[in-house]
């Protein structure tokens, strides 16, 4: 199997409470190596110690977040108005939120279907093994 990474930076905006909304240009990342996650790296700029910082999430839970508010834990996504998307990353620090365009995040969501097409997703392999090997020592 060909491995394939798919890149696209978007523009968004961290809103934080008392303070100007800050323009951001993350990455959004997917890549056939893991066909279940989609990843955003955010630059140096906007996080706490000063170096990038990356979150991961399902990409089912980005599809489902486009439409209707998703998501329970770390990463909640919903959509904003017609054109806007906004995703709370949620941690021990405290919680992050940024808005997105709706279109830049779908255009990306669609391109990944390009990568690897929804209910195609395998873990190869590795996973079978593994699971093979818990479920004998049960």
């Amino acid at each position: 199997m060909r491995l394939t990474t798919l890149e696209q930076t978007v523009r968004a905006r961290l809103i934080t409470a008392g303070h100007p909304e800050l323009p951001v240009r993350p990455t959004l990342r997917y890549s056939s190596a893991e066909p279940f996650a989609v990843h955003i790296d955010f630059p140096a700029q906007v996080s706490a110690d000063g170096e990038g910082l990356t979150w991961m999430f399902g990409r089912a839970l980005l599809e489902e977040g486009l439409g209707t508010p998703a998501g329970e834990g770390d990463v909640r996504i919903r959509p904003y108005g017609w054109a806007r998307t906004v995703i709370e990353f949620h941690s021990p620090l405290g919680l992050a939120v940024i808005r997105f365009g709706t279109a830049g995040l779908r255009r990306f969501l669609l391109r990944s279907y390009d990568v690897v097409e929804p209910g195609a997703e395998d873990l190869g392999p590795d996973l079978d093994q593994g699971l093979a090997s818990l479920l004998d020592e049960v």
